[in-house]
């Protein structure tokens, strides 16, 4: 895990951008069901009047409020409208003290509401509740004015109103102060613009709630595509990393991952990490922040239904924890059977024509069927896992919103809720809890790209056994270049037992070719590999003008080889950038020169586009002695000083072998040259002759001397020349 925040560590502007971005969303997020809450209480239930003071009141419904008010309190009511238009409505001012008002206004309200509702059951002639008009509301600031008249009125109704409000208890008293909106909402009715209010407190609630969600949606854009971006720089450079990691590994570290693993973290592994990365981002960063803002909305409610949240956060987590536990070591399998599949699936296809021609195809089936099927069954597992914790979640989030509304549908029976607060509270109830199951979603998700970042990190911690020494030596200047010798030589593979290299020593001149033949196992090509560094000797050295090649940059080392492997080796391209693949010094004349040395003229030329002629991926396009040929020629066209042939001419005939060797001679008067071959007739005129057989060298000179001092020599000649060819040999001699 530590290795996935460190990697997001790496762009941590663009963390931190993103983190304010979501800071921003997640207000719009909170803030939208606290409008839907406005816009259900207020705006429909209260017809858009949001105080007890009205905007507009006409002069008789303002004279009948000051009468129940103390004279303080109306004469500051008194200057806080201004003078009466033309239609007798007084306007409030904009810079009045709209506090002091509402505590002035409130009780007011609510005693010239009830007196209208009491006048309009009278006129009604019912017992009913009758909801009072216009008519109401003047017959009864009317009587009001008129009463005023007698001495010591206002006392007296301020007394009346005082005694009754005092044998109220709170609950009652709460109640009957959401009644102060309703006389608002009738005096608005009698001037005639009750729809108009309600329409411009929806219009203006409804246009911020409008203006946020596209702030909100611009916001998760724009997350989104800084989150895409981040973990596509974090894939791109890990791909990097690994690349340039595994291009410097020996042999030794290629084997010990295996090209099948290497290539899953290259690719199925980044691309865990990747896509955790901006889950990362997108929803384990704005979970927390959604989570603790629905908590500190829903704490500064006053609500009572704290309590539920809490039953279903802990029911949630007690499901996540329960889960985590089954499909964890699940998640931590699947990888390994994922490079087991993807192990079985090269093999096949890099061997589909040994397997056809030895009717294997259904041997190698059922063992794809294996392994296809275990990594099924795995998938399976952690899938249903998944499903299963869907219904879940939903009877954990229907469980809680039936609690809200079971418990929410009594506190408004009891006054001390609104529709509008209890939407808002189911509102961030699920916001919090989605939350809370977002972090678990990706809690899920990251031991699973853990895994896989510990095995990409694994690649790139792994160093190299082959690495350039901390002072590197350089080739003199002066001299003869190109002498490679090795100094009582033995190597022993990684994790072998025996050393498959034991005390060799040798010198190769240049100007001189020396062969090295033995029996299949015995170590030629092992040999070869230790001159490039491929394996380093696990004793004695290998030096080249005097220099050990350990002490040597790898870079200069390579640049004085040219090297053929045992199978040809061919990217994709063409033959010019096939042939020039040894660096931008090559010319077309090399290169045309060198692939006429390694008669590749003729069937390049046969081809219609000749040098430009197309190159398929590992030259599968061109037969095996082309294949060979063209590995020959570019590493002719390199110009190097010593060339390495490790049996590279084995997919050859005779004719074409004779004629490239010779070709070669002429070419290499002043390279050294380093044959491993298995036929004689490769060897025949070497200047040196090294015989090997069981990793150790049992020959070393010319034909005719071992042929004289060499059992093991003769042995092989005697097992590919007959006695004829043997006797025209001798008598060549």
């Amino acid at each position: 895990m530590t290795k996935i925040f460190k990697q997001l560590g790496r762009h941590w502007a663009a963390c931190l951008a993103v983190v304010a971005l979501l800071i921003v969303q997640a207000y719009c997020d909170l803030s939208l069901p606290d409008y839907t809450s406005k816009i259900v209480d207020t705006g429909i239930q209260q017809g858009g009047i949001e105080s007890p003071v009205p905007d507009t009141v006409r002069s008789t419904t303002l004279q009948a409020l000051e009468l129940l008010m103390s004279e303080d309190d109306a004469a500051l009511a008194d200057e806080a409208y201004s003078d009466p238009d033309a239609d007798g409505v007084h306007t409030l001012n904009p810079d009045a003290d709209t506090a002091a008002l509402e505590n002035a206004f409130t009780t007011p309200d609510v005693v010239l509401y009830m007196a209208a509702a009491k006048n309009a059951v009278t006129a009604a002639g019912t017992t009913d509740t009758v909801v009072p008009t216009a008519y109401d509301l003047d017959a009864v600031a009317t009587q009001l004015a008129a009463a005023s008249q007698a001495p010591g009125a206002r006392e007296m109704l301020q007394s009346q109103l005082t005694d009754g409000l005092a044998q109220l208890d709170e609950t009652v008293a709460d109640s009957l102060s959401s009644q102060a909106m309703l006389l608002v909402a009738l005096e608005y009715d009698a001037q005639g613009i009750a729809h108009d209010v309600q329409m411009s407190y929806l219009l203006r609630t409804g246009g911020q709630m409008l203006a946020l969600t596209l702030l909100m949606v611009a916001v998760a854009v724009a997350v989104g595509f800084i989150a895409s971006r981040v973990s596509a720089a974090i894939g791109r450079d890990l791909r990097r990393d690994v690349f340039r990691t595994v291009v410097g590994y020996s042999n030794a570290e290629i084997e010990k991952f295996s090209t099948a693993s290497l290539i899953t973290r290259t690719t199925n592994d980044i691309q865990q990490v990747q896509f955790v990365c901006v889950i990362l981002l997108r929803m384990v960063a704005y979970a927390p922040i959604l989570g603790i803002g629905g908590i500190m909305h829903v704490a500064s409610g006053n609500t009572g239904l704290e309590w539920i949240i809490f039953v279903a956060v802990a029911a949630l987590l007690a499901l996540i924890a329960v889960l985590m536990n089954v499909a964890m070591p699940k998640f931590k399998q699947m990888q390994v059977l994922v490079d087991r599949l993807n192990l079985v699936s090269r093999e096949i296809l890099t061997g589909i024509m040994p397997i056809r021609a030895f009717s294997r195809e259904a041997f190698e089936e059922k063992r794809f069927d294996r392994a296809n099927t275990d990594l099924m069954k795995t998938q399976l597992f952690t899938n249903r896992t998944m499903v299963a914790m869907m219904p879940f979640m939903t009877l954990i989030m229907n469980g809680t919103s039936l609690l809200i509304v079971w418990f929410g549908g009594k506190a408004m029976d009891l006054g001390s809720m609104q529709v509008g607060e209890m939407i808002a509270f189911i509102t961030y109830t699920m916001q919090i809890v989605m939350s809370f199951l977002m972090l678990s979603m990706v809690a899920v998700m990251l031991p699973r790209a853990g895994v896989a970042a510990d095995r990409i990190d694994e690649v790139i911690k792994t160093p190299s056994t082959i690495h350039d020494p901390a002072a590197p030596k350089a080739l003199s200047a002066d001299g003869t270049h190109g002498v490679v010798a090795f100094h009582d030589v033995s190597f022993r593979y990684p994790g072998s037992d025996e050393d498959a290299l034991e005390h060799i020593s040798f010198t190769a001149r240049p100007g001189e070719t020396t062969a090295i033949i033995g029996s299949t196992g015995c170590g030629k090509s092992t040999l070869l590999n230790l001159i490039p560094r491929f394996y380093d000797v696990t004793e004695g050295s290998v030096t080249i003008d005097g220099v050990d090649v350990r002490d040597m940059t790898q870079a200069q080392l390579h640049d004085e080889l040219g090297y053929v492997p045992q199978k040809g080796v061919l990217f994709s391209g063409t033959i010019t950038s096939n042939l020039k693949f040894g660096g931008d010094h090559i010319t077309d004349a090399d290169a045309e020169q060198a692939a006429e040395i390694a008669q590749a003229t003729e069937f390049i030329s046969a081809k219609p586009e000749g040098f430009d002629s197309p190159i398929a991926q590992g030259g599968s396009n061109v037969s095996g002695g082309q294949k060979q040929r063209l590995s020959i020629a570019r590493a002719i066209a390199k110009h190097p000083q010593i060339y390495l042939f490790d049996d590279s001419f084995s997919a050859l005939d005779y004719k074409t072998d004779v004629a490239l060797r010779r070709a070669l001679k002429a070419k290499t008067d002043n390279a050294t040259v380093i044959i491993v071959a298995q036929r004689i007739s490769t060897v025949l005129h070497a200047n040196q002759i090294l015989v090997l057989d069981e990793g150790r060298l049992v020959g070393k000179g010319t034909h005719a001397q071992l042929m004289e001092s060499c059992p093991a020599y003769q042995e092989i000649v005697r097992s590919q020349l007959s006695q004829k060819e043997l006797n025209l040999q001798k008598e060549g001699e």
